[in-house]
């Protein structure tokens, strides 16, 4: 059974850091490009950040380059996201993305909120 289980979400300060993860089941991990998406209430959801399947390639959303980080260790099928310098703005429900030509899987999502 294919599931993606996204964790590390939470209440955290102006400037704090998180730590979210994203662990795959049930497909070819290795094989396949990931991404964070996140959802903001009453926006659409909009991509964060994307790494290719061997970790060679990887993009961010300008909104958040040089303070997001995205990893994957292919050995333990897991996809990271590191959030540092994090802002009100960054507040979302964060979504784990699989994606290999028509396949496309989604987790349930993690609420991050970033308040004073």
């Amino acid at each position: 059974q294919v599931q993606l289980v996204e964790s590390g979400g939470g209440l955290v300060q102006p400037g704090g850091s998180l730590r979210l993860s994203c662990a795959a089941y049930g497909f070819t991990f290795s094989s396949y490009t990931m991404n964070w998406y996140r959802q903001a209430p009453g926006k659409e959801r909009e991509l964060v950040a994307g790494i290719s399947s061997t970790g060679a390639n990887i993009n961010y959303a300008d909104a958040v380059k040089g303070r997001f980080t995205i990893s994957r260790d292919n050995a333990k099928n897991t996809v990271y996201l590191e959030m540092n310098s994090l802002k009100p703005e960054d507040t979302a429900v964060y979504y784990c993305n699989a994606r290999w030509y028509t396949y496309r899987y989604w987790g349930q999502g993690t609420q991050v909120t970033v308040s004073s």
